[in-house]
């Protein structure tokens, strides 16, 4: 077992340095011979005891962080994220491990992000997050990985990127699906050998970080297409953790209403409000294409619309937001007919998004088009 290390050695004024040399062997960082290296060996110690106090506000941080982010905030009863959840939780415990976490919009892939950082080995270092569909492309690879001066008109001073800044810590790459194809080889590189290049720049960088990717997106299709790097796929999809969408998390959304209510009565100032039988109902019913942000957008509008105290169904806006489950199908009737009733069915639950209604009906958009012309079934 080798001895643990020592900060400091120091040598007195005899300088026989043989003493410091195994000191040094031992794990010390730095000798200094007195009385002649007083003045250093004071500027040295008051930089440990700032280290000393950073590191100590970071884990205070770390720990905050991790009672409001962490996978405690995570809202949920059913088996369906149960799973999601235990499988995270393992591989949190992995600092190196690359995740790629799926699912459809407004289910929570931010927070599940910031749970596997902040229940990490790498939970007191920073959590970077970044937008790949929110940049243009020609500032998304200098947000990445930074530039030097003079790299384009404009960059009047260098500037370290996201993956530099998050050095020991996590990046979080949101829609991910998104970053245009000319970058990925870099992200591809970066993740191989764990080093960046800034935009001008002629050598290149150590970073330490572990790499979080997000998309609602279809990627081994977009593989397919020719949009996304296969070899860069592979690479972030070591880990890969599935958001289940809201309706298919049977009981959770009647707990995330309630815990919303709690939660946002408490900021605007109201008194709880409860959920009475018909609008219980009425919130099992809707298939939440928005998933959990459509329904605390929901919560949030009718609590603030409803008298105190109250959550009437015409504030959660029921006409709009949450239609009625009948409508039955013509049967029998010829396969035109039905199928034309099936799509228009289809668009009043997906309020009229007709990506998200092909998508349910698991056909393609052009398709769903034709349907709507009446051009029939033909491919």
């Amino acid at each position: 077992m080798s001895p643990s290390p020592i900060p400091f050695y120091v040598v007195g004024a005899s300088g026989d340095h043989r003493i410091a040399v195994a000191a040094l062997q031992r794990g010390a960082r730095d000798y200094f011979a007195l009385p002649d290296d007083l003045g250093l060996l004071r500027r040295s110690l008051e930089r440990e005891r700032t280290e000393s106090r950073g590191k100590r506000a970071a884990a205070r941080f770390a720990e905050d962080e991790r009672e409001s982010s962490g996978f405690g905030a995570i809202t949920g009863r059913s088996p369906a994220l149960r799973q999601i959840i235990e499988q995270a939780r393992r591989v949190a415990q992995h600092r190196d491990v690359t995740v790629l976490i799926g699912g459809e919009t407004g289910t929570g892939k931010e927070l599940l992000a910031r749970a596997l950082h902040y229940h990490s080995p790498r939970a007191a270092a920073p959590f970077v997050e970044i937008n790949c569909a929110a940049i243009p492309a020609n500032l998304l690879e200098s947000e990445l990985f930074g530039h030097e001066r003079g790299a384009f008109t404009g960059a009047v001073a260098a500037k370290p990127g996201l993956l530099e800044l998050a050095h020991g810590g996590t990046v979080f790459l949101d829609e991910i699906g998104s970053m245009p194809l000319e970058l990925q080889p870099k992200l591809l590189r970066a993740l191989e050998t764990r080093e960046i290049r800034r935009v001008g720049g002629q050598s290149s960088r150590k970073v330490d970080v572990r790499i979080i990717g997000a998309t609602h997106a279809d990627l081994p299709a977009a593989v397919a297409r020719g949009e996304f790097r296969e070899d860069l796929f592979y690479r972030l999809n070591v880990v890969a953790l599935l958001l289940p969408p809201l309706r298919a998390r049977e009981g959770d959304v009647e707990l995330l209403a309630e815990t919303f209510i709690t939660k946002l009565a408490a900021q605007y100032g109201l008194p709880p409000a409860t959920l009475d039988l018909e609008t219980r109902s009425r919130l099992r019913a809707h298939p939440w294409p928005g998933n959990v942000r459509e329904l605390r957008n929901v919560i949030e509008r009718a609590l603030v619309l409803s008298p105190p105290g109250r959550l009437e169904l015409e504030d959660l806006g029921a006409s709009r937001v949450i239609p009625e489950s009948g409508g039955d199908l013509p049967f029998p009737a010829p396969l035109r007919t039905i199928t034309q009733a099936a799509v228009e069915r289809m668009l009043q639950l997906a309020h009229g998004n007709k990506s998200e209604a092909a998508r349910r009906l698991g056909i393609s958009r052009p398709r769903l088009q034709r349907i709507i012309d009446g051009l029939g079934e033909d491919e």
